[in-house]
């Protein structure tokens, strides 16, 4: 047959002859390293799979599915093979678009169901454990922002605490074991950094930080009556595509980008443990796993200023900020900065992103989704 290669037929422009080593032998074994070198770089730069996670459940809930952390964290477990029941009220403290955007990426996968309903309406949840067969629990269900609550407190009291006592009450009923919730750096208040987690913090700056701290406290006290297993990642400044419109990086570059300017409160030399989303995501999944009761940070373990964030946004988008500085809010922490060792430890985890690829990835996915994005809006204090 004509498809079929008879022995000596050429093979890429080589002869069975050539193959055999009937020539130079020099010349040979230089040949055989460039075609070992050329399958090397095919073989390398071939996309790679993300690496199997040892995920014990397989069926997870995760609350505020469609929130910037709670949509990367859904993906991530689709993408291993778990099942992924999402809850999102697709509240407008931001634009609903955004939300939007992320659950349409989540919708692709056949192994994921979404309810829209908020977390304080004790009986939807109660009928969504009867319907489905919850293995574990994500909380990033939450009113986030420092700002903002100072003008609304009662709101973050509601979902953040009331809601976070929800999810626990039926996990208690459900026989649920696995709980894991998302809380934040702002915690620490006033602490000197970096911040360790059995540190004393009893000094939140704002209700928000004041309502995740209440959150946590009903956690361990769910652990210790009826031995759920808790995992609490602490949160430092997540960034990165589709991020929060309400937080510096995606305000700041959406404003430098559209030639509006921004407003920093301070000097711009106060610094944050800025932390890509993909990390923060790939360690609130290594919290599923049996710990007791453990409350983690997960941060950058590099704080950086302000102003040299700002720098790398003029620098990508190529045009120059117009900043308007006002005082520093009391709201406000002068410094973040998470003592990773005990993540490194019960987690194997450690950030891989700089805070120059991730502000490059946050810069790059704006000006792809620019023809929208540009619209997006957030509810101002």
């Amino acid at each position: 047959m004509d498809s079929v290669k008879s022995i000596g037929e050429p093979w890429y422009g080589f002869t069975n002859q050539f193959l055999c080593c009937d020539i130079n032998p020099v010349l040979t074994l230089w040949l055989w390293f460039r075609i070992l070198l050329a399958v090397s770089l095919i073989l390398y730069i071939k996309p790679s799979r993300m690496e199997k996670m040892n995920i014990e459940y397989k069926n997870v809930l995760v609350t505020g599915c469609a929130g910037f952390i709670g949509s990367k964290i859904s993906e991530t477990l689709l993408e291993q093979g778990i099942i992924v029941v999402g809850v999102d009220n697709i509240n407008n403290s931001y634009s609903p678009q955004l939300k939007e955007y992320r659950l349409s990426k989540l919708q692709r996968f056949p192994d994921f169901t979404f309810y829209k309903f908020d977390v304080k309406i004790f009986d939807s949840l109660k009928e969504l454990f009867q319907r489905s067969c919850i293995d574990a629990v994500i909380n990033l269900s939450a009113r986030v922002g420092v700002r903002s609550s100072v003008e609304n407190p009662w709101i973050y009291v509601e979902t953040n605490i009331i809601g976070t006592l929800n999810l626990l009450e039926l996990c208690k009923q459900f026989e649920v074991k696995k709980f894991v919730l998302a809380s934040t750096s702002s915690i620490y208040g006033k602490n000197t950094p970096p911040f360790i987690e059995n540190d004393q913090a009893d000094c939140q700056l704002s209700p928000y930080a004041a309502s995740k701290k209440g959150a946590e406290a009903l956690a361990y006290s769910y652990h210790h009556l009826y031995k759920i297993d808790i995992t609490i990642p602490r949160y430092f400044t997540v960034y990165g595509p589709a991020g929060r419109p309400d937080m510096s990086p995606f305000k700041f570059i959406q404003r430098i980008a559209e030639g509006i300017h921004i407003t920093v409160y301070g000097d711009g030399t106060q610094e944050r443990d800025f932390t890509y989303v993909d990390d923060i995501a790939l360690g609130s999944i290594a919290g599923l796993k049996p710990l007791g009761f453990e409350v983690v940070n997960l941060g950058s373990d590099h704080p950086v200023q302000l102003n040299y964030v700002i720098k790398l946004m003029e620098e990508y988008i190529g045009k120059k900020a117009e900043i308007q500085y006002q005082p520093q809010h009391l709201a406000d922490m002068s410094i973040t900065w998470a003592d990773i060792s005990k993540a490194k430890r019960l987690l194997d985890w450690q950030p891989k992103i700089t805070i120059e690829e991730g502000i490059y990835n946050a810069v790059k996915w704006y000006m792809d989704n620019r023809d929208w994005a540009k619209d997006i809006w957030f509810a101002e204090p």
